[in-house]
């Protein structure tokens, strides 16, 4: 099934998860080495090399940015949203354009006043402290260990005392908003049944295999020699596994791919087109438990051990159906979210003293007469 549920960031719960704007850090693709330059191209490429962009020119913010019934929000919160989640995605403020600079400080303001909203109606809502601390485990595990999740917090300018408040905070307006929306995302097994119905190929699963692979890396442009080399070297680990050595273990031994000293070599259920062209066509052609001889991809040398195979089907409904519900609740509550917000944003009085962004330049349009196919005037 091709349903994912939408993960919903709404104001209410935004301050929260501001130091999760980022994603969790992903798996690294092999380095690629680099040819060391000669001197003489080194020379003629400093020479016509760009100089660095001038460093972008600070805004100046009146203070308060904005007032929303009576309260202000200062410029210094504002700013420390701003460099929290630039911080957070790795983008160095001083050479962000100042329209950008302006987009971005608008896109957090729109968060921070419906924040303000929702916190003076959220007053009274209490939170425990067991809530406080299941909501942050849930955030340490995005990160699949307590270094990497310490490293994110520090990363983004922000201290795990910072955190609970602000987790504290999302989660009392959350409340608040779940005791608003009631029974009003609920959803019933006929709602899952007519959402099957109108979108068949949302539950059509295609043909699968799973695979293993022991790389032998190779750079694009190496010369015939290193080619002959690297093949030589896969063609020997080939022949290894096929005399019976287990192949996990020389993944994790030989192969060059670096995650394989985790998953000594698996790469999981995948279907066509997920992989490199090469390797994908040459997996899907084999059978379950088939050693290959060394396939040649961007990447270098694979030998390839077949795993298991799924044949293309279709996923019932019951079998569909706690993930179907799960995510037609979840599409629901967020329109009923986004009636709260709404209905809130437009009762409230608010003023906001942003710069306006400015307006891009406007591109010349050519003549019709220009265009192909286009009748001339």
């Amino acid at each position: 099934m091709k349903i994912i549920p939408t993960v919903i960031l709404t104001a209410s719960i935004l301050t929260a998860s501001t130091l999760f704007a980022a994603e969790a850090p992903k798996k690294k693709e092999p380095a690629k080495k680099k040819e060391p330059a000669k001197k003489e191209a080194a020379a003629e490429t400093e020479k016509a090399a760009p100089k660095p962009a001038p460093k972008a020119s600070a805004i100046d913010l009146k203070d308060p940015v904005a007032v929303v019934d009576g309260v202000e929000i200062k410029k210094a919160e504002l700013e420390e949203a701003f460099a929290r989640m630039l911080a957070a995605q790795g983008i160095p403020a001083d050479q962000l354009p100042s329209e950008q600079r302006i987009q971005g400080y608008r896109m957090i303001l729109d968060d921070m006043i419906i924040g303000k909203i929702i916190t003076k109606k959220a007053a009274e809502t209490k939170v425990t402290d067991e809530e406080v601390a299941a909501k942050i485990e849930t955030f340490k595990t995005r990160f699949g260990s307590e270094a990497a999740f310490k490293e994110q917090i520090a990363k983004s300018g922000m201290t795990i005392d910072k955190l609970k408040e602000n987790v504290r905070d999302g989660l009392r307006q959350e409340n608040w908003i779940n005791a608003q929306i009631k029974d009003q995302d609920a959803v019933a097994d006929k709602d899952a049944e007519e959402f099957y119905k109108k979108n068949p190929d949302q539950f059509k699963q295609p043909e699968q295999v799973r695979a293993s692979h022991i790389l032998v890396k190779l750079e694009k442009d190496a010369k015939p020699e290193v080619v002959a080399e690297k093949e030589k070297a896969a063609k020997a680990i080939a022949a290894r596994v096929k005399k019976g050595e287990a192949f996990d273990k020389l993944a994790q031994e030989l192969s060059e791919d670096p995650s394989a000293k985790q998953n000594s070599g698996d790469l999981n259920f995948f279907g066509k087109g997920q992989m490199v062209p090469e390797f994908s066509d040459a997996a899907f052609k084999m059978k379950k438990d088939e050693i290959s001889e060394p396939v040649r991809s961007s990447f270098g040398f694979h030998v390839i051990k077949l795993t298991d195979r799924k044949e293309a089907e279709t996923v019932t409904l019951e079998a569909a159906k706690p993930k179907l519900l799960a995510y037609l609740k979840q599409q629901k509550r967020q329109g009923e979210i986004e009636k709260v917000v709404k209905g809130l944003r437009e009762k409230a009085d608010v003023k906001i003293n942003l710069p306006e962004a400015p307006k891009p330049p406007a591109l010349p349009v050519a003549p019709a007469a220009s265009v192909p196919g286009a009748a001339p005037k």
